[in-house]
């Protein structure tokens, strides 16, 4: 059937995590309660999340606070890299930074085809006349990648995107024009002292 109504997907990163990210940190809690709160009147469908623990933890304290929501572990929300690129698709200045990254990215076989089913799964407009929100809870690199393609950017292009922890981004896909990005990035459900935990410090506003 042929999509006809729109989808609203509603990207969030982990909490903040602990060194050794086997759940979250006090503050990473806290993170994920005050986005839970935030989203109560969103009419959401289900949130879905990886199997991680940071995720998991995550996207069952946002659902604590939603009115019978399901939650769904997928591997689909896991944390992969979805593209490696070749030098030649990076721009020149850039390409040694890149590529030094991706050696220690822990990038294996299994990324690209789950980038691929990702897309397929939680992208587009949506079939039925009826409008979709839905959450997915999941990494920094899964955000860059749907992102990436909602802009129409480049595949290399998920890389230099970043996400803080239990910040809001929300892509709109109607089904008679293309894919909107309707915020990044947004912090505003959080106090100050909970903000740009995750991020690149010099990219801190």
């Amino acid at each position: 059937m042929t999509g006809t109504a729109t989808r609203h997907l509603y990207l969030v990163r982990h909490g903040e995590a602990t060194a050794d990210e086997s759940g979250l940190t006090e503050a990473g809690r806290q993170q994920a309660t005050l986005l839970g709160r935030r989203l109560r009147d969103v009419p959401l469908a289900a949130v879905h999340h990886g199997p991680l623990a940071r995720a998991r933890q995550t996207a069952r304290l946002i659902g604590d606070q939603l009115d019978g929501v399901p939650l769904h572990v997928s591997e689909l929300a896991d944390d992969f890299v979805p593209h490696v690129p070749e030098r030649d698709e990076l721009p020149p200045e850039s390409a040694d930074l890149f590529l030094r990254f991706l050696e220690g990215s822990g990038a294996d076989e299994r990324g690209p085809d789950l980038a691929r089913r990702a897309l397929a799964e939680f992208t587009g407009p949506v079939a039925g006349d009826e409008d979709r929100h839905e959450l997915v809870v999941t990494h920094n690199f899964l955000i860059a990648w749907l992102v990436r393609d909602a802009l129409y950017a480049p595949k290399w292009r998920w890389l230099g995107l970043n996400h803080a922890n239990a910040a809001l981004t929300v892509i709109r896909y109607p089904a008679d024009r293309p894919a909107s990005v309707v915020v990044s990035n947004d912090m505003r459900h959080l106090p100050a002292e909970l903000r740009w935990t995750g991020f690149p410090s010099e990219a801190h506003v």
